[in-house]
């Protein structure tokens, strides 16, 4: 037969339970706001039923309940989710990195305005056709020349501007690959503890939810790949719980499908900007000629090892098609990367247009002004207007105005006529002449201009083309990433609703569990009470003939 205290043990055990579940219940209502925060349950299981199935005992007509434990508290996630999310956080940091610089550079061209280039060009064309109309007055003369001016200055500007900005870039990739190697030990930190616990048979929920959050952190930062692996230690028994998720590898997959370790299981490694393999060391900021490798190496910067401490394979990722998405690669795409011989990017890309318009511009400009005569001058000028533009590179940096005085435009196209401007009209028609074409004839002259022997990077169509192009496209490009952002978000807010569904806590549903557990813990304690009585009546109530 049964225990006399039988009853007593199964009740207490039912209060033991119930009460750990309260407990649970307090910790996700004070949790409830706790970014990252997985809510946690008790799984209730059935103890082990009396008599054991080995035991013989026909006295007894069945087996009998003994109560029930608190099998585990285990947290409620859904992994699926998580992957859903990590996707879309990633694209999110990428066209969120984009959208960002794309602004930026708008916000500088700033087309269109009464302040942007195309404007300022427009009023200095505009003054040569008024100069052509009076050629001896000084007032039109001047005009020109300071027109001359801000069309150099809003060149400098420009470029200036747009270099600052990339420099800016230079320092948040700086940062963005310090955050990423900072999330990379503490996930190696982490998996210490991990596995450090999980062989005794806990779950250690807080430190599983503090490795998805930094997961979820990085994934917006760079893509990767999570590989979970059993937390066992060299020589130790292993008592883990079934419901142990283990430790996580953190790897950067390449365009390849070569796999790089950035967390090897306690062993946090660390990105850095080599500018030449093997690893040489971290190296703070990209360099200025554009990312072309990026290398994986040890936190203090000396060269990879494997956990165990021996010594790894070079790990390098070539940036191009082959180099994980996320905000790190959206940066650096924006200040600029190299394939080894070409430089590329949204900053670089836009610099070496401007660079090219401007000494297109210059040198054109220069060549028509050439061949025309300065006020009463009796030869050809042969001067230049714009200086700074002899070489492509860093012509909208270097580009100025050449002359001191208005009287050094060359305006006339015949030696000694003042009264002439048909040379002010051929420098008005710069802006328009189509550089498809092997030669220019300038009007009122017979001097043709050799577009061929010039050699100008702007190929096709006329420079005011060029510009307009330029801006086109950047106006294309921001509209892309502002779209593909907005898609993702929305996607990303989607599926963190989900996710939030099933791991957030429900304040509604946690009183609810705490007035259920309550009730259950109530009628175990009520049982005792029953319990208690009929002991009582069993050993003071009985018993009394024969007093």
């Amino acid at each position: 037969m049964t225990s006399t205290f039988h009853g007593l043990e199964v009740a207490k055990r039912g209060m033991s339970t119930q009460q750990a579940a309260l407990y649970t219940t307090g910790q996700n209502i004070a949790n409830a706001n706790t970014p990252g925060y997985s809510r946690q349950r008790v799984n209730f299981e059935q103890t082990e039923p009396y008599p054991a199935p080995s035991m013989n005992r026909p006295e007894i007509p069945g087996q009998m309940g003994t109560g029930v434990k608190a099998g585990s508290i285990q947290r409620v996630r859904e992994n699926f989710l998580d992957l859903q999310y990590r996707d879309e956080q990633n694209k999110v940091g990428y066209w969120t990195a984009r959208a960002d610089a794309v602004t930026k550079m708008e916000d500088i061209l700033n087309e269109p305005s009464d302040s942007g280039l195309a404007n300022t060009m427009d009023k200095f064309w505009k003054s040569l056709q008024v100069l052509s109309t009076s050629p001896e007055n000084s007032g039109a003369r001047s005009v020109v020349l300071s027109n001359g001016k801000a069309v150099a200055e809003t060149f400098q500007y420009l470029s200036n501007s747009l270099s600052a900005i990339q420099k800016d870039l230079s320092s948040q990739a700086s940062v963005t690959v310090k955050e990423i190697n900072s999330i990379a030990k503490q996930l190696g930190d982490i998996n210490k503890q991990i596995k450090e616990i999980e062989p005794h048979g806990y779950l250690p929920n807080d430190l599983y939810d503090e490795r998805d959050r930094l997961i979820d952190q990085l994934t917006g930062l760079v893509d990767v790949k999570v590989e979970m692996k059993p937390s066992t230690q060299p020589g130790v028994p292993s008592n883990a719980s079934k419901m142990a998720e283990g430790i996580a590898n953190i790897i950067l997959v390449d365009g390849a499908g070569v796999e790089h370790y950035l967390v090897e299981g306690t062993k946090g490694n660390a990105l850095s900007f080599p500018t030449v393999p093997p690893n040489s060391g971290l190296v703070d900021v990209p360099p200025e000629t554009g990312v072309t490798k990026m290398a994986i190496v040890n936190q203090d910067g000396t060269a990879l090892t494997n956990e165990d401490g021996t010594a790894a394979s070079t790990a390098t990722l070539d940036f191009n098609d082959k180099f994980p998405s996320g905000k790190l690669r959206g940066i650096i795409e924006s200040f600029g990367y190299s394939d080894g011989t070409t430089s590329k990017g949204l900053y670089p890309e836009a610099l070496d247009k401007l660079d090219q318009m401007a000494y297109s511009f210059g040198q054109l400009f220069n060549a028509v002004h050439q061949t025309g005569y300065e006020l009463n001058g009796t030869d050809p000028s042969g001067k230049d207007f714009f200086s700074g533009v002899g070489a492509q590179k860093d012509a909208a940096k270097n580009i100025g105005v050449n002359l001191s005085q208005g009287s050094e435009i060359a305006v006339s196209t015949e030696p000694g006529t003042a009264g002439n401007g048909s040379n002010a009209i051929n420098l008005s028609n710069v802006k328009s002449y189509q550089l498809n074409q092997s030669t220019i004839t300038l009007v009122g002259t017979t001097t043709t201009i050799d577009l061929t022997a010039m050699n100008l990077p702007i190929k096709n169509g006329t420079i005011q083309s060029f510009y307009e192009a330029i801006i086109g496209q950047v106006g294309v490009d921001g509209q892309q990433a502002n779209r593909m952002l907005d898609n993702s978000d929305k996607l990303r807010q989607s599926v963190d609703e989900r996710r939030q569904s099933v791991s957030a806590v429900s304040l509604d549903e946690e009183m609810t569990n705490m007035i259920q557990f309550q009730h259950a813990y109530n009628a175990a304690a009520r049982n005792i009470t029953v319990v208690d009585e009929m002991l009582d009546k069993i050993i003071n109530g009985m018993g009394l003939v024969g007093r």
